[in-house]
C-alpha cells in the first residue's frame, strides 16, 4: 500500500532526464513516486542488518537508485527455491497486505515491490513476527524488491509469469497537474497484461473516486484484460486485503473504497 508522498524539502527525488544530460533516453516519463529519504529507526537498522539479505532481491541497477538493468530477468523459481504461483504487490508500503497473505498462504510465493526503504524494513520486521507466530523463521515464501514498478513489469518479470498482481491504494496524485504521475494508465494496463499468465488476476483498490474512474477507463480499454463484472463494473471487497489504518482514515474522511478486478484473457 503506497502512502501519500512527503513534500518535505529533504524528500529525495529520483534523477530526471530533464536535469541530467547523462540520463538522456532513460526515464523520459514521470515516475509515479517521489523517493523519500526517511531514516531507519535503530530497531529497523538491526533487523535490516540481520535479515534483509534473506528477503531483499539484489537486482542490478541501470542509472537511478530504484532502476533495474533492462537485461536482468527475474528467475522466481531460483529465488524461492521452488515452482509455485507468484503474487506480486506493487507499492507494498509497510507490508500489511503482503505479509498477511504470505503467512496465510504457504502454497504461493509473494513478491513485494516498494521504493521506500523504511517500508521495506518494516515489512521484514512484520514478516519475522509472522514467522515466529507460525513457529518458523520468517516467511520463506516472501521476497522484496526495491524498484520502480514500471521497469519491473516491462523487463524484469518474464511475460506470463504472474498469477496475481495487486495494486492497493496507489498514490492518487489528486492535483490535476500531477495526474501524469499516476501509476494506473493505459501503459500500465499493457504491462500488467504482459506479466499476467492467461487467467491471471489484476486486483486494485483506491479511495479516490475520480482515480477509480480513470482506472476503469484505461483497464476496460485494454483488449487483453477482461472485467468479470462487466464494462465499468466494480468488484466486491477483496477479502484477503487486510484493513489498514490507511483505509480506516479514508473511511473517516468520507471516501468510499473502490475494488476492481481484471482477468488476463
Amino acid at each position: 500500500m503506497s502512502q501519500p508522498v512527503s513534500s518535505s524539502p529533504d524528500a529525495a527525488h529520483e534523477p530526471d532526464a530533464a536535469d541530467r544530460p547523462e540520463l538522456s533516453g532513460f526515464r523520459t516519463k514521470p515516475v509515479s513516486f517521489v523517493r523519500r529519504s526517511g531514516r531507519l529507526t535503530d530497531s529497523q537498522k538491526r533487523m535490516w542488518a540481520k535479515r534483509h539479505a534473506d528477503y531483499l532481491i539484489d537486482v542490478p541497477r541501470a542509472i537511478a537508485r530504484t532502476s533495474v538493468d533492462p537485461e536482468f530477468v527475474l528467475d522466481a523459481e531460483a529465488v524461492f527455491g521452488r515452482a509455485a504461483p507468484l503474487v506480486v504487490e506493487i507499492g507494498s508500503g509497510l507490508g500489511d497486505a503482503v505479509v498477511d497473505a504470505a503467512a496465510g498462504d504457504a502454497r504461493r510465493d509473494y513478491l513485494a515491490v516498494e521504493v521506500y526503504q523504511p517500508g521495506l524494513a518494516h515489512t521484514i520486521a512484520r514478516a519475522e513476527r509472522a514467522g515466529t507466530a507460525l513457529g518458523q523463521e520468517g516467511l520463506p515464501n516472501l521476497r522484496l524488491v526495491q524498484a520502480n514498478a514500471a521497469e519491473l513489469l516491462e523487463t524484469t518479470l518474464p511475460a506470463g509469469s504472474v498469477d496475481e498482481l495487486w495494486v492497493f491504494f496507489p498514490d492518487p496524485w489528486h492535483k490535476a497537474r500531477h495526474h501524469k504521475r499516476r501509476l494506473v494508465t493505459g501503459e500500465f494496463a499493457a504491462l500488467a497484461a504482459r506479466v499476467l499468465q492467461p487467467g491471471g488476476t489484476l486486483r486494485l483498490a483506491t479511495d479516490w473516486a475520480e482515480y477509480a474512474e480513470q482506472m476503469i477507463e484505461v483497464l476496460d480499454a485494454n483488449e487483453d484484460l477482461a472485467n468479470p463484472h462487466g464494462p465499468g463494473g466494480m468488484a466486491p471487497r477483496f477479502e484477503r486485503r487486510v484493513r489498514t489504518g490507511f483505509e480506516r482514515k479514508a473511511h473517516q474522511a468520507g471516501r468510499a473504497i473502490t475494488d476492481l478486478t481484471y482477468v488476463r484473457r
